[in-house]
């Protein structure tokens, strides 16, 4: 058995009923992920590498600022999507039970880890820090890779066509800056 197959087998969908209890769980998921990924591991990097990038602080404080909080407010709503629409967590254990294609998943097919990585580059800009701007890039890299050859490959597996018409009107990372346009009957 393959290591994406492994990860693939470990996803399942939810069988929690309550829409408060989907929410706790999500927000379980925040603590460990946020303490790992956005706190934990960007403190390593820094120490590591612990090198300033030359950016100006008044511009890149701004910048990160607005990162961080459009960051956060993305992957609250898509919390409130994925407990509501798609009946279940971000986590893999937890998955949601219908595909999740409302609110800012009919703009990217994946707006949580969109709204991570944004928290994540917004710390790397604040602490103009060598390591985690090396960090930011890695985990980007590693993120895009999970998409493609863990989660997609699995919710076409678990949704079928619906999963690929969403696939083809939705885009993986970037929204459309103008409507899809379709051809005339």
């Amino acid at each position: 058995m393959t290591l994406r197959q492994s990860l693939q087998d470990a996803i399942r969908p939810s069988e929690t009923r309550s829409t408060a209890a989907l929410w706790a769980k999500s927000l379980l998921n925040a603590v460990l992920f946020f303490g790992v990924f956005m706190v934990a591991l960007p403190w390593l990097a820094h120490y590591l590498l612990s090198f300033p990038l030359p950016l100006p602080k008044g511009p890149r404080t701004w910048v990160a600022a607005v990162l961080f909080v459009a960051g956060i407010a993305i992957w609250l709503a898509c919390l409130d999507t994925f407990s509501r629409q798609g009946r279940g967590t971000p986590l893999p254990v937890d998955a949601p039970r219908r595909l999740v294609t409302r609110g800012l998943f009919s703009f990217t097919r994946n707006p949580i880890m969109a709204g991570e990585l944004l928290v994540i580059w917004s710390e790397a800009l604040y602490f103009a820090s060598l390591g985690i701007g090396l960090y930011a890039v890695v985990i980007s890299l590693l993120a895009h890779l999970s998409i493609v050859y863990v989660e997609e490959p699995e919710l076409h597996r678990r949704f079928g066509p619906s999963y690929q018409e969403y696939c083809r009107k939705v885009p993986r990372w970037f929204p459309r800056l103008r409507a899809r346009r379709t051809a005339a009957p």
